[in-house]
């Protein structure tokens, strides 16, 4: 199983610390989650820290953008190190346009589901993608409770993607734990997000650990 924990549930006062926690870490990707206040109801950070915290993980840098009008920022985000750019299907207007102006950036291209959008609105453009993120939990806030339908939409969109020859990697992300990662992994996920479950654990290193041998 691959690890990407949630920079958002870590210590922002101490950032580099734990920047550098996750780096010594067995995680294979580190999760940054943009959020504009309008598409969610939150701000989180913007290019600014994703930059700085390029310049010192080790980790390629997962940006889930929670934000109306993603496709406005694909050069900029490719420019502050951005390895995979994530973007909302509910937000993107001409989605297939945006997948592959992130390609021709020199990003991986991802795409996001809330927990009420249908894996079926992915079938025309899943041979594009190299990730799917299934949300667990409504975008916007960490901590929440993990939605257990996601484990049956993970298996639905493990078949979709199976069926369609793609190699698009699934992606959950909320809620995530030791117990819930071990549902998501039988259903086919194959990338955990863990925001609460890393950073708040007493020993971070020995979360991501537990979340790896899925």
């Amino acid at each position: 199983m691959l690890v990407s924990p949630s920079l958002l549930s870590a210590d922002f006062a101490n950032l580099a610390k734990d920047v550098e926690m996750i780096n010594r870490s067995d995680a294979d990707l580190l999760h940054l989650d943009v959020m504009d206040g309008v598409f969610v109801p939150n701000i989180s950070f913007g290019f600014p820290v994703i930059e700085s915290v390029s310049r010192i993980s080790e980790k390629p840098l997962d940006v889930h953008l929670m934000i109306v009008e993603p496709e406005k920022w694909v050069s900029r985000l490719h420019d502050v190190g951005a390895a995979i750019m994530n973007v909302h299907q509910e937000a993107c207007v001409h989605l297939d346009r945006t997948i592959h102006a992130i390609k021709e950036a020199g990003m991986k291209a991802a795409v996001t589901l809330n927990p009420s959008t249908p894996v079926s609105l992915l079938e025309d453009v899943i041979g594009e993608l190299d990730m799917v993120l299934l949300m667990s939990v409504n975008p916007g806030f960490g901590g929440q409770k993990f939605i257990a339908n996601a484990v049956d939409k993970t298996r639905r969109l493990r078949h979709m993607i199976d069926a369609a020859g793609s190699g698009a990697l699934i992606e959950v992300d909320g809620g995530v734990n030791a117990s819930t990662g071990k549902l998501l992994a039988e259903a086919g996920a194959d990338i955990l997000v863990a925001g609460s479950y890393v950073f708040h654990a007493k020993d971070p290193l020995e979360a991501v650990r537990s979340l790896k041998v899925l």
